[in-house]
């Protein structure tokens, strides 16, 4: 997401959901696991508000913003169930995970 001035803005993408629709769920997949893991490279917060900049402003000019709240409520809570067993599997087969939140950085201290 790139400003331009004070109304001028502007995305730069590699990705076209045009042309391959299966690039959202992929994009939905592959953030949410961003967002559970250290590969944000330091931006979580930055990250994080434009997300949320981004879903307020869609929400604002949607046509339905009750049925667009409503679509994303059912397909966030389907991939946070998605996520909770994934996660339940990999630690009843002896994997260990810890969730740090956006701008908490693990201990460099090994125990």
């Amino acid at each position: 997401m790139l400003q331009y001035g004070d109304i001028d803005i502007r995305f730069n993408t590699d990705l076209d959901p045009i042309k391959h629709p299966n690039v959202i769920p992929d994009v939905i997949t592959r953030t949410s696991f961003a967002m559970t893991t250290r590969l944000w490279g330091g931006n979580e917060r930055a990250v994080l508000a434009m997300i949320r900049a981004l879903a307020v402003a869609d929400l604002a000019v949607c046509v339905n913003r009750k049925e667009m709240v409503r679509h994303l409520d059912e397909d966030s809570e389907a991939l946070a169930r998605s996520f909770l067993y994934a996660k339940q599997e990999f630690e009843k087969n002896g994997g260990r995970m810890t969730i740090f939140p956006p701008n908490v950085k693990p201990s460099s201290f090994k125990s």
